[in-house]
């Protein structure tokens, strides 16, 4: 354990921001500064391509790509990043596994507030069977609000008929607009990025008036996730969302789905983000390439949707 890192970590996430209630665009620019930070691995190409209805960045290895596809689904709250900005985590899981990756740019609130998220999650995974994938080549992967979508767009696809992707893998993720989970209150105050104010401000962006007592804004405590395929959920201890995830291992294990909670101590919300800088980071990036590499049976054929 490293713990002279975990602790230069905090002390930089710490770092005093703006107060009170900033602007979209504040919003905006700010976390693509921060994440501008975070160490991109080499040995990783990328291009700009359209997956369904929405731009995507495939993100593929310098070398020649096993064959098997992770469609990821970046961060921040549904308002904020891009494909760019989540860079770090997708190239990682690249490397690491020898998969290509689709990093999708899914619409945004207050823009497009829910259900927007979730119909170009299903458009790009829907193309991507349409393109001749087999579903037992994909998985699903995001962290943070994109975490959250990992689970949504697969009920979605479920309600839409498709197969279900191989595997989920989700990192820090939200999976619950009610703040219900006991750690909103336990962790205010250790959790680095966030407050409750400071969700309920970026939720109601998203929310739009809906009323979030529904699954797909809080299927860690109203989904039913029967058929759901294997899914690994990677959280810290250090974060206020911890309890999404460990309700929703609960949920799944109740529905019989394969499920793997995997906690680390006195890390941050996506702390996975901070592969290069922390050794935790890339321990568990390890360990989400391993689930991933087990769990995808891909063809021999990986064709590329064009664009």
């Amino acid at each position: 354990m490293s713990r002279q890192q975990r602790a230069e970590l905090d002390a930089m996430v710490r770092r005093p921001g703006p107060e009170g209630p900033r602007s979209v665009e504040e919003l905006r620019a700010g976390f693509r500064a921060m994440m501008a930070e975070m160490i991109v691995p080499a040995g990783i190409r990328t291009r700009t391509v359209t997956l369904g209805d929405r731009p995507a960045v495939l993100v593929e290895p310098t070398g020649t790509p096993k064959a098997g596809t992770i469609l990821y689904f970046h961060g921040g709250s549904y308002v904020v990043g891009s494909p760019e900005t989540a860079m770090s985590l997708t190239g990682n899981l690249v490397i690491k596994t020898g998969f290509r990756a689709f990093s999708l740019d899914y619409r945004l609130a207050p823009e497009h507030p829910f259900p927007a998220a979730i119909e170009d999650g299903l458009s790009a995974y829907r193309a991507l069977l349409d393109s001749g994938e087999d579903p037992s080549a994909i998985a699903f992967a995001g962290d943070s609000a994109g975490g959250g979508l990992t689970v949504t767009t697969c009920l979605a696809a479920r309600d839409a008929g498709l197969p279900a992707p191989a595997a989920i893998v989700a990192f820090s993720p939200g999976l619950d607009m009610t703040r219900t989970g006991a750690s909103m209150d336990t962790k205010a105050g250790i959790d680095p990025f966030f407050t409750r104010a400071g969700m309920e401000h970026t939720g109601a962006m998203y929310l739009a008036g809906q009323d979030p007592h529904q699954p797909m804004l809080s299927p860690a405590t109203l989904a039913d996730l029967a058929g759901f395929p294997p899914m690994l959920l990677q959280a810290g201890t250090n974060e206020m969302l911890l309890d999404d995830s460990t309700r929703m291992a609960t949920r799944a294990r109740e529905a019989g789905v394969d499920v793997i909670l995997d906690i680390t101590a006195d890390v941050p919300h996506v702390f996975q983000a901070f592969a290069g800088a922390l050794d935790e980071a890339d321990e568990a990036l390890d360990r989400a390439a391993l689930f991933l590499s087990q769990r995808l049976r891909a063809r021999d054929t990986t064709p590329t949707p064009k664009g």
